[in-house]
């Protein structure tokens, strides 16, 4: 057992989210620190029965620290990951810049918690869109090897946390306000008013036109899952909706899986949930998956513009199984296996 934690951004959103769940999943330690940056220190937090000071995020707040659970922006977890390295056993990361580093694994513990075992102090947690994608994927990819994957996502605006949820508030606003009509209002996060708008672009621009969230998707998924055979297309779309993701997938699979294989199949895999019913209007919305830690699986139809390919949709809360909950649950796993 790892007996002291350390919490790496412990007041941003997804920082919050994480102690709640070391919470409500009775997560063991002996001793707990919250850590953040020099204008959050001094604050008070509660935990469990007490409270807990948050201090300055700087290499000495790591002594005597066995566990780090981060979730910190690329830039700090550049910064601050090497020097914590040298002071902890192990650090589960929600940042997206170790990710694709060669010697870190990238882990959702429903598909790959074998990975951890070959951690060298430093595990990543895969990003929110690709996560719940994956999470669908396997079970499909086991029976069948995915062999391609067209994806669009709709998602949800508290992916750009605390300032991109105020975005949708306040633009939601601007269009009541002016008549159902968009006008100029100011955006702290989206290049357009994202009140009753999408905008097709999450990240910035990378090669042959594609953002670096759909890039993600493609080099993550191939990380996960073992297989840089597999080949996806993806188009990432910022939507007006709070909370939850929700995704269009198309795979492609080497052998043909039937409807009723496939519900078989995601019925069985952990951390799915099934809601596959068109005509009594059962399927998942951001409305039935909020708060919760579960990828939702609905809409599942064969593909009719080709041989062996299906059609679902999934949703699942970014900020619990796509961000907190998932690191926490690789913390858990290390917990109890390492």
């Amino acid at each position: 057992m790892y007996d002291n934690v350390a919490v790496v951004g412990a007041t941003g959103a997804v920082g919050t989210l994480i102690i709640r769940m070391l919470q409500e999943r009775k997560f063991p330690y002996k001793k707990m620190k919250f850590l953040a940056s020099k204008r959050s220190a001094g604050r008070s937090i509660p935990f469990n029965d007490g409270s807990v000071i948050v201090e300055e995020l700087c290499p000495e707040a790591f002594d005597g620290v066995d566990l780090v659970i981060a979730s910190t922006p690329d830039d700090v977890a550049r910064d601050f990951v090497p020097e914590a390295r040298k002071r902890v056993k192990v650090i589960v990361d929600e940042s997206g810049y170790w990710r694709m580093y060669p010697d870190v694994p990238l882990v959702i513990p429903e598909v790959n918690a074998e990975a951890i075992r070959k951690h060298k102090g430093l595990i990543s947690s895969p990003n929110c869109s690709t996560t719940q994608m994956v999470v669908a994927l396997k079970p499909l990819h086991d029976y069948a090897r995915v062999r391609r994957v067209v994806v669009s996502t709709y998602q949800a605006t508290s992916g750009a946390g605390l300032a991109g949820n105020r975005d949708l508030v306040n633009s939601s606003k601007a269009w009541l306000d002016n008549g159902c009509h968009y006008c100029e209002c100011e955006s702290e996060t989206f290049p357009y008013p994202i009140g009753f708008n999408c905008i097709p672009q999450i990240g910035g621009e990378r090669e042959r036109g594609y953002t670096s969230e759909e890039l993600k998707l493609l080099h993550e998924t191939r990380k996960i899952l073992g297989d840089s055979s597999i080949q996806v297309c993806p188009t990432a779309v910022r939507v007006p909706v709070a909370n939850c993701h929700s995704e269009s997938v198309v795979v492609e699979t080497e052998r043909k899986i039937s409807v009723e294989k496939a519900r078989e199949l995601f019925r069985a895999m952990p951390g799915v949930v099934l809601m596959d019913d068109l005509k009594a209007k059962n399927y998942p919305t951001p409305f039935h998956c909020h708060d919760t830690d579960e990828v939702y699986v609905g809409r599942i139809r064969e593909d009719i513009s080709a041989s062996n390919s299906l059609a679902f949709w999934c949703v699942s809360d970014n900020l619990r199984k796509g961000a907190a909950t998932n690191a926490v649950q690789i913390a858990e796993w290390i917990q109890a296996n390492l």
